[in-house]
Protein backbone atom coordinates (compact mmCIF):
# COMPACT_ATOMS: atom_id res chain seq x y z
CA UNK A 1 0.00 0.00 0.00
CA UNK A 2 1.32 3.54 -0.96
CA UNK A 3 0.60 6.49 2.26
CA UNK A 4 -1.36 9.00 0.67
CA UNK A 5 -2.22 12.02 2.49
CA UNK A 6 -5.16 11.83 4.88
CA UNK A 7 -7.67 13.79 2.61
CA UNK A 8 -6.80 11.80 -0.36
CA UNK A 9 -7.61 8.30 1.45
CA UNK A 10 -10.56 10.10 2.88
CA UNK A 11 -11.88 10.64 -0.71
CA UNK A 12 -11.27 6.88 -1.60
CA UNK A 13 -13.07 5.89 1.40
CA UNK A 14 -16.59 7.65 0.68
CA UNK A 15 -16.65 6.25 -3.10
CA UNK A 16 -16.23 2.92 -1.80
CA UNK A 17 -18.61 3.21 0.77
CA UNK A 18 -20.80 4.20 -1.67
CA UNK A 19 -20.68 1.84 -3.75
CA UNK A 20 -18.02 3.24 -6.83
CA UNK A 21 -15.24 2.76 -8.11
CA UNK A 22 -12.49 5.57 -7.66
CA UNK A 23 -8.92 5.76 -8.86
CA UNK A 24 -6.33 8.45 -8.61
CA UNK A 25 -4.90 8.99 -12.42
CA UNK A 26 -2.48 11.20 -14.09
CA UNK A 27 0.39 12.77 -13.03
CA UNK A 28 0.19 12.26 -9.08
CA UNK A 29 0.40 8.14 -9.98
CA UNK A 30 3.58 8.46 -11.95
CA UNK A 31 5.18 11.25 -9.18
CA UNK A 32 3.82 8.49 -6.44
CA UNK A 33 5.91 5.69 -8.60
CA UNK A 34 9.01 8.41 -8.59
CA UNK A 35 9.01 9.31 -5.21
CA UNK A 36 8.72 12.64 -5.63
CA UNK A 37 5.78 15.32 -4.01
CA UNK A 38 2.84 15.67 -5.56
CA UNK A 39 0.81 18.84 -5.52
CA UNK A 40 -1.86 17.44 -7.63
CA UNK A 41 -3.79 14.77 -7.21
CA UNK A 42 -6.45 13.74 -9.73
CA UNK A 43 -9.37 11.53 -9.86
CA UNK A 44 -11.33 9.67 -12.18
CA UNK A 45 -14.74 7.24 -11.47
CA UNK A 46 -17.63 5.59 -12.58
CA UNK A 47 -20.00 7.75 -10.81
CA UNK A 48 -21.67 10.26 -12.64
CA UNK A 49 -21.25 14.03 -12.02
CA UNK A 50 -24.43 14.52 -10.16
CA UNK A 51 -23.63 11.39 -7.56
CA UNK A 52 -20.18 12.51 -6.94
CA UNK A 53 -22.29 15.29 -6.43
CA UNK A 54 -24.42 13.79 -3.73
CA UNK A 55 -21.77 12.40 -2.37
CA UNK A 56 -19.48 15.58 -1.86
CA UNK A 57 -22.33 18.52 -1.68
CA UNK A 58 -19.94 21.01 -1.40
CA UNK A 59 -18.72 20.15 -4.71
CA UNK A 60 -19.21 21.84 -8.20
CA UNK A 61 -18.57 21.79 -11.64
CA UNK A 62 -15.47 22.56 -12.77
CA UNK A 63 -15.97 21.60 -16.98
CA UNK A 64 -18.58 20.40 -19.31
CA UNK A 65 -16.96 17.42 -19.12
CA UNK A 66 -17.95 15.70 -16.27
CA UNK A 67 -15.19 17.30 -13.71
CA UNK A 68 -16.32 18.23 -10.24
CA UNK A 69 -14.19 20.09 -7.91
CA UNK A 70 -14.00 19.28 -4.46
CA UNK A 71 -12.62 21.45 -2.29
CA UNK A 72 -10.60 19.90 0.42
CA UNK A 73 -8.87 21.39 3.28
CA UNK A 74 -4.99 20.56 3.65
CA UNK A 75 -3.09 22.43 6.38
CA UNK A 76 -4.18 25.66 6.53
CA UNK A 77 -4.86 26.11 2.65
CA UNK A 78 -8.08 24.78 0.78
CA UNK A 79 -7.19 22.49 -2.56
CA UNK A 80 -9.46 21.59 -4.94
CA UNK A 81 -9.22 18.14 -5.97
CA UNK A 82 -10.56 17.45 -9.37
CA UNK A 83 -12.79 14.13 -9.88
CA UNK A 84 -13.74 13.10 -13.26
CA UNK A 85 -15.81 10.30 -14.78
CA UNK A 86 -14.47 7.78 -16.69
CA UNK A 87 -14.95 8.73 -20.44
CA UNK A 88 -14.74 7.73 -24.14
CA UNK A 89 -14.32 10.52 -26.63
CA UNK A 90 -15.35 10.33 -29.98
CA UNK A 91 -14.06 12.59 -32.97
CA UNK A 92 -11.37 15.42 -32.83
CA UNK A 93 -12.81 18.31 -34.96
CA UNK A 94 -10.51 21.07 -34.03
CA UNK A 95 -7.11 19.62 -32.59
CA UNK A 96 -8.34 20.76 -29.21
CA UNK A 97 -11.65 18.89 -28.30
CA UNK A 98 -13.78 15.74 -28.76
CA UNK A 99 -16.88 16.67 -30.10
CA UNK A 100 -18.63 13.97 -28.26
CA UNK A 101 -17.69 12.12 -25.17
CA UNK A 102 -19.79 9.03 -23.46
CA UNK A 103 -19.21 7.60 -20.12
CA UNK A 104 -17.68 3.99 -19.33
CA UNK A 105 -17.20 2.22 -16.46
CA UNK A 106 -13.64 0.48 -17.69
CA UNK A 107 -10.52 2.28 -16.35
CA UNK A 108 -8.77 0.96 -19.26
CA UNK A 109 -11.04 2.85 -21.61
CA UNK A 110 -10.50 5.79 -19.52
CA UNK A 111 -6.57 5.61 -19.88
CA UNK A 112 -6.87 4.49 -23.39
CA UNK A 113 -7.41 8.52 -24.49
CA UNK A 114 -4.60 9.84 -22.50
CA UNK A 115 -1.39 11.25 -23.98
CA UNK A 116 1.73 9.38 -23.05
CA UNK A 117 2.38 6.37 -20.95
CA UNK A 118 3.80 7.65 -17.87
CA UNK A 119 0.47 9.52 -17.56
CA UNK A 120 -1.88 6.49 -18.46
CA UNK A 121 -1.86 4.76 -14.77
CA UNK A 122 -4.48 4.51 -12.19
CA UNK A 123 -3.98 3.73 -8.74
CA UNK A 124 -7.23 1.91 -6.79
CA UNK A 125 -8.53 2.21 -3.52
CA UNK A 126 -6.69 -1.13 -2.53
CA UNK A 127 -3.57 0.22 -3.58
CA UNK A 128 -3.12 -1.69 -7.38
CA UNK A 129 -1.41 -0.25 -10.24
CA UNK A 130 -3.40 -0.19 -13.40
CA UNK A 131 -0.87 -0.11 -16.52
CA UNK A 132 -2.57 -1.44 -19.64
CA UNK A 133 0.28 0.89 -21.61
CA UNK A 134 3.13 -0.09 -19.72
CA UNK A 135 4.11 2.94 -17.96
CA UNK A 136 5.98 1.61 -15.31
CA UNK A 137 8.17 0.11 -17.81
CA UNK A 138 8.69 3.59 -20.01
CA UNK A 139 9.39 4.89 -16.47
CA UNK A 140 12.10 2.79 -16.26
CA UNK A 141 13.52 3.32 -19.14
CA UNK A 142 13.01 7.17 -18.45
CA UNK A 143 10.93 7.50 -22.16
CA UNK A 144 8.22 9.36 -23.29
CA UNK A 145 5.98 7.40 -25.22
CA UNK A 146 2.73 8.24 -26.41
CA UNK A 147 -0.39 6.12 -25.66
CA UNK A 148 -0.98 4.29 -28.86
CA UNK A 149 -0.63 5.44 -32.22
CA UNK A 150 0.96 8.65 -31.46
CA UNK A 151 -0.22 10.31 -34.66
CA UNK A 152 -3.55 9.67 -33.73
CA UNK A 153 -2.73 11.44 -30.22
CA UNK A 154 -1.11 14.65 -31.65
CA UNK A 155 -4.19 15.04 -33.99
CA UNK A 156 -6.82 14.89 -30.61
CA UNK A 157 -4.76 17.66 -29.09
CA UNK A 158 -1.85 19.50 -31.22
CA UNK A 159 -0.85 20.94 -27.64
CA UNK A 160 0.21 17.32 -26.57
CA UNK A 161 3.00 18.27 -29.50
CA UNK A 162 4.79 20.82 -27.01
CA UNK A 163 3.82 18.77 -23.78
CA UNK A 164 5.43 15.77 -24.98
CA UNK A 165 9.21 18.45 -24.78
CA UNK A 166 7.80 19.71 -21.75
CA UNK A 167 7.78 16.27 -19.72
CA UNK A 168 11.03 15.06 -21.15
CA UNK A 169 12.49 18.49 -19.99
CA UNK A 170 10.46 18.14 -16.60
CA UNK A 171 11.35 14.79 -15.90
CA UNK A 172 14.85 14.74 -17.81
CA UNK A 173 13.57 11.97 -20.10
CA UNK A 174 14.21 11.04 -24.06
CA UNK A 175 11.16 11.19 -26.06
CA UNK A 176 10.90 7.52 -27.58
CA UNK A 177 11.77 7.26 -31.58
CA UNK A 178 8.16 6.68 -32.85
CA UNK A 179 6.19 9.37 -30.58
CA UNK A 180 9.11 11.77 -31.47
CA UNK A 181 9.05 10.98 -35.55
CA UNK A 182 5.32 11.58 -35.29
CA UNK A 183 6.09 14.94 -33.70
CA UNK A 184 8.49 15.94 -36.48
CA UNK A 185 5.67 14.83 -38.43
CA UNK A 186 2.69 16.55 -37.02
CA UNK A 187 4.39 19.66 -36.48
CA UNK A 188 2.13 21.50 -38.76
CA UNK A 189 -0.93 20.95 -36.36
CA UNK A 190 0.25 23.32 -34.04
CA UNK A 191 -1.14 26.05 -35.87
CA UNK A 192 -4.45 25.29 -35.05
CA UNK A 193 -3.49 25.63 -31.19
CA UNK A 194 -4.29 29.73 -29.64
CA UNK A 195 -0.93 30.49 -29.05
CA UNK A 196 -2.16 31.80 -25.45
CA UNK A 197 -2.48 27.95 -25.13
CA UNK A 198 1.06 27.34 -26.42
CA UNK A 199 2.29 30.74 -24.29
CA UNK A 200 0.98 28.65 -21.25
CA UNK A 201 2.85 25.12 -21.98
CA UNK A 202 6.20 27.35 -23.00
CA UNK A 203 6.31 29.26 -19.83
CA UNK A 204 6.21 25.45 -18.24
CA UNK A 205 8.94 24.86 -20.01
CA UNK A 206 11.28 27.66 -19.14
CA UNK A 207 10.31 27.59 -15.59
CA UNK A 208 11.92 24.10 -15.64
CA UNK A 209 15.69 24.28 -14.12
CA UNK A 210 16.91 22.77 -17.59
CA UNK A 211 14.53 24.59 -19.80
CA UNK A 212 17.33 25.64 -22.73
CA UNK A 213 16.94 21.64 -23.30
CA UNK A 214 13.33 22.04 -23.85
CA UNK A 215 14.47 24.59 -25.89
CA UNK A 216 16.45 22.61 -27.86
CA UNK A 217 14.16 19.80 -28.20
CA UNK A 218 11.63 21.88 -29.68
CA UNK A 219 13.77 23.02 -32.33
CA UNK A 220 15.25 19.66 -32.81
CA UNK A 221 11.36 18.66 -34.03
CA UNK A 222 10.62 21.54 -35.69
CA UNK A 223 8.18 23.48 -33.60
CA UNK A 224 10.34 26.76 -32.48
CA UNK A 225 10.23 28.15 -35.96
CA UNK A 226 6.50 27.77 -35.49
CA UNK A 227 6.61 29.27 -32.01
CA UNK A 228 9.13 31.35 -31.76
CA UNK A 229 10.54 32.05 -35.61
CA UNK A 230 12.31 35.40 -34.80
CA UNK A 231 14.56 33.07 -32.39
CA UNK A 232 14.82 30.18 -34.98
CA UNK A 233 16.22 33.19 -37.27
CA UNK A 234 19.27 33.69 -34.86
CA UNK A 235 21.21 30.22 -35.55
CA UNK A 236 23.65 30.03 -38.02
CA UNK A 237 24.62 33.73 -37.53
CA UNK A 238 28.37 34.21 -36.55
CA UNK A 239 29.17 36.36 -33.89
CA UNK A 240 32.75 37.45 -34.72
CA UNK A 241 34.49 40.10 -33.02
CA UNK A 242 36.70 41.30 -29.83
CA UNK A 243 33.77 40.99 -27.29
CA UNK A 244 32.87 37.60 -28.03
CA UNK A 245 35.35 34.97 -26.11
CA UNK A 246 34.12 32.42 -28.31
CA UNK A 247 32.81 32.20 -31.69
CA UNK A 248 28.67 31.40 -31.32
CA UNK A 249 26.25 31.53 -33.27
CA UNK A 250 23.40 33.97 -32.04
CA UNK A 251 21.15 31.04 -31.59
CA UNK A 252 23.35 29.02 -29.68
CA UNK A 253 24.06 32.53 -27.58
CA UNK A 254 20.57 32.89 -26.51
CA UNK A 255 20.60 28.99 -25.67
CA UNK A 256 23.31 29.49 -23.51
CA UNK A 257 22.14 32.94 -21.87
CA UNK A 258 19.25 31.59 -20.72
CA UNK A 259 20.66 28.05 -19.63
CA UNK A 260 23.15 30.73 -17.48
CA UNK A 261 20.03 33.48 -16.49
CA UNK A 262 20.35 32.73 -12.23
CA UNK A 263 16.06 34.21 -12.24
CA UNK A 264 13.24 31.68 -11.94
CA UNK A 265 11.03 33.86 -13.11
CA UNK A 266 9.61 32.12 -16.87
CA UNK A 267 9.66 35.75 -17.99
CA UNK A 268 13.13 36.81 -17.54
CA UNK A 269 14.25 33.71 -18.90
CA UNK A 270 11.95 34.55 -22.12
CA UNK A 271 13.76 37.88 -22.15
CA UNK A 272 16.99 36.01 -22.09
CA UNK A 273 16.60 33.44 -24.60
CA UNK A 274 14.90 36.63 -27.16
CA UNK A 275 17.52 39.30 -25.92
CA UNK A 276 19.31 39.59 -29.15
CA UNK A 277 16.52 38.62 -31.36
CA UNK A 278 17.26 41.92 -33.20
CA UNK A 279 20.72 40.79 -34.52
CA UNK A 280 19.89 39.42 -37.69
CA UNK A 281 18.35 42.50 -38.42
CA UNK A 282 21.03 44.88 -38.05
CA UNK A 283 23.98 42.52 -38.33
CA UNK A 284 26.69 43.69 -40.91
CA UNK A 285 30.55 42.87 -41.70
CA UNK A 286 32.74 45.55 -41.61
CA UNK A 287 35.99 45.61 -43.63
CA UNK A 288 38.05 44.08 -41.16
CA UNK A 289 35.64 40.82 -40.95
CA UNK A 290 34.23 41.48 -37.72
CA UNK A 291 30.57 41.32 -37.77
CA UNK A 292 28.83 43.97 -35.86
CA UNK A 293 25.29 44.59 -35.12
CA UNK A 294 24.10 48.66 -34.10
CA UNK A 295 21.26 49.52 -32.90
CA UNK A 296 20.02 45.24 -32.52
CA UNK A 297 18.39 46.38 -29.08
CA UNK A 298 16.35 48.83 -30.24
CA UNK A 299 14.95 46.76 -32.91
CA UNK A 300 14.84 43.80 -30.72
CA UNK A 301 12.82 45.19 -28.32
CA UNK A 302 9.87 46.14 -31.07
CA UNK A 303 10.45 42.37 -32.13
CA UNK A 304 9.50 41.11 -29.05
CA UNK A 305 6.32 43.65 -28.66
CA UNK A 306 5.17 41.74 -31.46
CA UNK A 307 5.89 38.65 -30.02
CA UNK A 308 3.99 39.99 -26.70
CA UNK A 309 0.49 40.72 -28.59
CA UNK A 310 1.04 37.16 -30.27
CA UNK A 311 1.24 35.53 -27.44
CA UNK A 312 -1.57 38.02 -25.91
CA UNK A 313 0.78 38.96 -22.55
CA UNK A 314 -0.45 40.97 -20.19
CA UNK A 315 0.14 45.02 -20.37
CA UNK A 316 2.90 44.18 -17.09
CA UNK A 317 4.50 41.04 -19.00
CA UNK A 318 5.06 42.96 -22.10
CA UNK A 319 6.33 46.24 -20.62
CA UNK A 320 8.62 43.87 -18.47
CA UNK A 321 9.95 41.89 -21.53
CA UNK A 322 10.28 44.86 -23.31
CA UNK A 323 12.13 46.49 -21.06
CA UNK A 324 14.90 44.03 -20.70
CA UNK A 325 15.18 43.11 -24.22
CA UNK A 326 15.33 47.00 -25.47
CA UNK A 327 17.93 47.96 -22.26
CA UNK A 328 19.91 45.05 -22.31
CA UNK A 329 23.20 46.46 -23.83
CA UNK A 330 23.17 49.25 -20.68
CA UNK A 331 26.96 50.39 -20.03
CA UNK A 332 28.80 49.79 -17.03
CA UNK A 333 31.05 52.01 -15.34
CA UNK A 334 32.43 52.71 -12.42
CA UNK A 335 32.46 57.04 -13.01
CA UNK A 336 29.10 56.98 -14.34
CA UNK A 337 27.33 60.49 -12.51
CA UNK A 338 23.91 60.13 -10.51
CA UNK A 339 22.43 61.68 -14.06
CA UNK A 340 22.98 58.35 -15.73
CA UNK A 341 22.40 55.74 -13.48
CA UNK A 342 18.81 57.36 -12.58
CA UNK A 343 18.75 57.33 -16.82
CA UNK A 344 19.15 53.45 -16.48
CA UNK A 345 17.02 53.23 -13.44
CA UNK A 346 13.87 54.79 -15.38
CA UNK A 347 14.59 52.80 -18.38
CA UNK A 348 14.83 49.55 -16.57
CA UNK A 349 12.24 50.18 -14.74
CA UNK A 350 13.35 49.93 -10.41
CA UNK A 351 11.46 46.47 -10.29
CA UNK A 352 13.11 44.73 -12.54
CA UNK A 353 16.85 45.85 -11.82
CA UNK A 354 17.57 42.86 -10.36
CA UNK A 355 15.82 40.97 -13.39
CA UNK A 356 18.50 42.94 -15.76
CA UNK A 357 21.59 41.99 -13.61
CA UNK A 358 20.27 38.33 -13.65
CA UNK A 359 20.50 38.58 -17.62
CA UNK A 360 23.45 40.42 -17.59
CA UNK A 361 25.30 37.18 -15.91
CA UNK A 362 23.54 34.91 -18.18
CA UNK A 363 24.68 36.80 -20.88
CA UNK A 364 28.16 37.08 -19.95
CA UNK A 365 28.87 33.50 -19.20
CA UNK A 366 26.64 32.64 -22.47
CA UNK A 367 29.10 34.15 -24.47
CA UNK A 368 32.09 32.41 -22.79
CA UNK A 369 33.03 34.69 -20.43
CA UNK A 370 34.67 32.34 -16.96
CA UNK A 371 33.19 34.85 -14.53
CA UNK A 372 29.38 36.15 -13.92
CA UNK A 373 30.55 39.21 -12.87
CA UNK A 374 33.05 42.08 -12.92
CA UNK A 375 34.38 44.61 -10.70
CA UNK A 376 33.07 47.37 -12.65
CA UNK A 377 29.86 45.92 -12.68
CA UNK A 378 30.22 45.69 -8.60
CA UNK A 379 30.87 49.16 -8.69
CA UNK A 380 28.23 50.12 -11.06
CA UNK A 381 25.91 47.82 -8.44
CA UNK A 382 27.61 49.64 -5.61
CA UNK A 383 26.47 53.14 -7.54
CA UNK A 384 22.83 52.28 -8.19
CA UNK A 385 22.24 51.80 -4.47
CA UNK A 386 23.84 55.03 -3.65
CA UNK A 387 21.54 56.82 -6.05
CA UNK A 388 18.53 55.21 -4.84
CA UNK A 389 19.27 56.05 -1.40
CA UNK A 390 18.89 60.03 -2.86
CA UNK A 391 15.15 61.35 -3.92
CA UNK A 392 14.38 59.67 -7.04
CA UNK A 393 11.60 62.03 -8.69
CA UNK A 394 9.95 65.89 -7.30
CA UNK A 395 7.54 63.27 -5.33
CA UNK A 396 10.20 62.25 -2.81
CA UNK A 397 10.96 65.84 -1.97
CA UNK A 398 10.09 66.98 1.66
CA UNK A 399 7.72 69.73 0.44
CA UNK A 400 5.07 69.68 -2.01
CA UNK A 401 2.38 71.95 -4.25
CA UNK A 402 0.66 72.93 -0.82
CA UNK A 403 3.60 74.23 0.89
CA UNK A 404 4.89 76.45 -1.96
CA UNK A 405 1.28 77.75 -2.20
CA UNK A 406 0.72 78.21 0.93
CA UNK A 407 4.76 80.29 1.20
CA UNK A 408 3.49 82.28 -1.52
CA UNK A 409 0.51 82.85 -1.36
CA UNK A 410 0.03 81.88 -5.11
CA UNK A 411 -2.95 79.73 -6.42
CA UNK A 412 -2.57 76.41 -8.52
CA UNK A 413 -0.54 76.75 -11.67
CA UNK A 414 2.73 75.99 -14.02
CA UNK A 415 4.77 78.26 -11.29
CA UNK A 416 4.33 75.55 -8.38
CA UNK A 417 5.73 73.08 -10.59
CA UNK A 418 8.40 75.14 -12.17
CA UNK A 419 9.67 75.97 -8.49
CA UNK A 420 9.22 71.98 -7.08
CA UNK A 421 11.38 71.20 -10.75
CA UNK A 422 14.10 73.93 -9.28
CA UNK A 423 14.01 72.55 -5.97
CA UNK A 424 14.58 69.35 -7.24
CA UNK A 425 17.67 70.28 -9.58
CA UNK A 426 19.14 71.52 -6.33
CA UNK A 427 18.50 68.47 -4.30
CA UNK A 428 19.77 66.14 -7.00
CA UNK A 429 23.01 67.64 -7.14
CA UNK A 430 23.32 67.64 -2.65
CA UNK A 431 20.77 65.14 -0.78
CA UNK A 432 21.07 66.80 2.00
CA UNK A 433 19.37 69.60 0.87
CA UNK A 434 16.40 67.70 1.16
CA UNK A 435 15.18 68.76 4.64
CA UNK A 436 12.20 70.68 4.93
CA UNK A 437 13.68 73.83 6.57
CA UNK A 438 15.46 74.18 3.97
CA UNK A 439 13.48 73.56 1.31
CA UNK A 440 10.77 75.82 2.97
CA UNK A 441 13.37 78.87 2.68
CA UNK A 442 14.08 78.12 -0.48
CA UNK A 443 10.56 78.64 -1.66
CA UNK A 444 10.52 81.94 0.51
CA UNK A 445 13.55 82.85 -1.42
CA UNK A 446 11.86 82.62 -5.04
CA UNK A 447 9.26 85.30 -3.76
CA UNK A 448 12.01 88.57 -3.56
Amino acid sequence: MYNLPKEVQEILDKFKTAGYEIYIVGGAVRDLLMKKDIHDWDFTTDAKPEEVLKIFPEGFYNNKFGTVGIPVKNTSEVDVYEITTMRKEGLYTDFRHPKDISWTNKIEEDLSRRDFTVNAMALDSKGNIIDPFNGQEDLQKKLIRAVGDPNKRFQEDALRLIRAIRFATQLNFKIEEVTKNAIAQNVALIKNIAFERIKDELFKILELENSYQGIILLREVGLLQLILLELEKCFGIIQVGPKHARVYDIGEHSLLTLKNTPSPDPLVRLAALLHDVGKPDTAQTQGDGNVTFYGHDVVGGKIVLKIAKRFNLSKAQTEKLYRLVRWHMFTVSEHQTDSAIRRFIKNVGLKNIDNMMALRIGDRLGGGTQRETSWRMEKFKERIKQVLIKPFSISDLKVNGNDVMKELGIKPGPKVGEILQKLFEEVLEDASKNNREYLLNRIKQFAQ
